[in-house]
């Protein structure tokens, strides 16, 4: 496992377990002092477990397990691997910031440093996936499946 595949994963950890602190400090709240979260702790919440653990968790093990670039192969580049790597954890990072900021305050920037978030995050998972698009193939599946073979 290389380097930027351990970032990926490593993070995604880091994500869940913001995630599941967010969640719990929420169903404490709920629970013990009848406050019911607010839609910005529920977003946060979401978006630490989906898109910081779960998105990232698949960015991680997509780029350690699908097949290597074939040699003549323009599309994929790790660089741009790593940049999607930033602009997801910028993105989701802003993103659960802002979106407890907002639950707790109403400081004016804050909607724009949501959207901004969001942004990354989107283009992060775009650029991924761009760059990814080539090493989405058969290897040696391909002459099994001409034989006739299931699988």
């Amino acid at each position: 496992m290389y380097s930027l595949v351990r970032r990926y994963i490593k993070t995604a950890i880091t994500f869940l377990a913001l995630g599941l602190a967010i969640g719990f400090a929420v169903m404490v709240r709920r629970e013990l002092w009848g406050t019911w979260p607010s839609p910005y702790e529920v977003s946060a919440h979401t978006h630490a477990i989906l898109v910081g653990f779960v998105m990232m968790m698949i960015q991680g093990v997509a780029l350690w397990l699908f097949p290597r670039p074939e040699k003549e192969d323009r599309r994929y580049d790790p660089r741009l691997a790593a940049l999607a790597w930033w602009c997801m954890t910028t993105g989701t990072a802003l993103r659960l910031a802002g979106e407890l900021g907002r639950a707790w305050s109403d400081v004016a920037g804050l909607p724009l440093v949501i959207v901004a978030a969001g942004a990354l995050q989107v283009a992060g998972i775009a650029v991924f996936f761009h760059t990814m698009w080539s090493r989405v193939r058969s290897v040696g599946s391909a002459g099994r499946e001409a034989k006739g073979e299931r699988f």
